[in-house]
């Protein structure tokens, strides 16, 4: 009986993957019932759960799981060969139900209908919109970063902890919720990775827990980056998925956040971004325009290119491109370099409305 039922759920791996397959061409049935229904549910009851507990819940699972991995590995390494059958209805009886939770919890979203669709926006953009853009963000970041260092050529240093770059994050959804009702954050679940170590040695500054909807990050990044990368996860708490997306919308809640040391982070933010994107069209264009920001706003991009190059090792590229092809399998075709997409979605929404 008991191996029937593994069996049984082992076999539901495939209809699962099917049927994912059949759901990827219907956005908006996923928009609606998940993303809007579902999934508005689970992820409160998660951060309801497991956002008041100050340690990372989500990290001391995986740290279970792990031992408890490899103890069952010894334990059954014989049965392999001796009952080969078990073992690998064991094995894909778990995965089934791993897969199932995660798709349940969360990875449905990935599925969803695209931002810029939701939001009635362009996809494309011209260089000449590009450039008409970033001229009005270095403008923009240039007069916060005036305001908030002593001089042009001096970097922002933020003047709260990580902690309480935490509790401030809330500030910016409230906004934005005043435009975006579904954007509301609320319970708060945000916390430091207990591996921020390996983390930043894989080259990540976050990642959303999708079995307890905590929000992971990295605790060794720079505070200046805390702001944006604190946004971005709660971003994927809410939904959003596409790597694109949830950078758009985080700097969007960093940017409406009423505190200035945010409003820099995010301003410089997509400023960054933007600037990228010039060097790739346009690198005459980009040596033209790049003396226009204030050295000081270099200064703490410098800083983060400096905090990853400490990182810097051999097994890096190796994550990144797992991560890359994980995120080619979760509908994002271009993988990584979807996080540029997020340029087009700056130009757009900005295009008619003010910084």
């Amino acid at each position: 009986m008991l191996k029937n039922k593994k069996l049984f759920i082992a076999l539901f791996l495939i209809v699962q993957i099917v049927a994912i397959q059949i759901l990827k061409q219907f956005p908006e049935f996923v928009e609606q019932f998940y993303s809007h229904g579902i999934y508005v549910f689970t992820s409160k009851l998660m951060r309801y759960t497991f956002g008041w507990i100050p340690l990372s819940v989500g990290d001391l699972l995986y740290t279970l799981l792990s031992i408890y991995v490899i103890r069952w590995m010894i334990v059954n390494r014989k049965r392999i060969y001796k009952d080969t059958l078990n073992w690998f209805l064991d094995v894909f009886a778990t995965l089934s139900l791993a897969y199932f939770a995660f798709h349940l919890l969360w990875a449905l979203n990935y599925y969803r209908l695209p931002l810029y669709k939701s939001l009635d926006l362009e996809a494309e953009y011209s260089t000449e919109q590009l450039l008409s853009f970033t001229e009005r963000l270095i403008q923009k970041s240039n007069t916060i970063h005036r305001q908030l260092a002593p001089n042009d050529s001096a970097k922002v240093d933020m003047p709260f902890t990580k902690s309480e770059v935490f509790d401030m994050v809330k500030d910016g959804y409230t906004s934005l919720a005043e435009h975006y009702p579904h954007l509301k954050y609320n319970p708060v679940s945000i916390k430091k990775s207990i591996y921020s170590v390996p983390l930043t040695y894989m080259g990540f500054s976050g990642y959303l827990n999708p079995f307890t909807n905590e929000a992971q990050v990295d605790g060794l990044i720079p505070t200046y980056k805390f702001p944006t990368t604190s946004c971005h996860e709660v971003a994927h708490q809410l939904g959003y998925a596409a790597e694109n997306e949830a950078n758009f919308i985080g700097c969007l809640a960093a940017i409406h956040n009423e505190d200035l040391y945010f409003k820099y982070s995010g301003y410089t933010f997509g400023l960054r971004y933007c600037l990228v994107e010039i060097f790739k069209r346009d690198k005459a264009l980009y040596y033209e325009i790049l003396p226009t920001v204030n050295k000081g706003i270099l200064k703490n991009y410098e800083e983060v290119q400096k905090f990853w190059r400490s990182y810097e090792n051999p097994i890096e590229p190796v994550f990144e491109k797992t991560f890359d092809n994980f995120l080619k399998a979760n509908n994002q075709s271009a993988g990584m370099k979807s996080y540029s997409y997020v340029v087009a979605l700056l130009v757009n929404y900005f295009d008619n409305q003010p910084l």
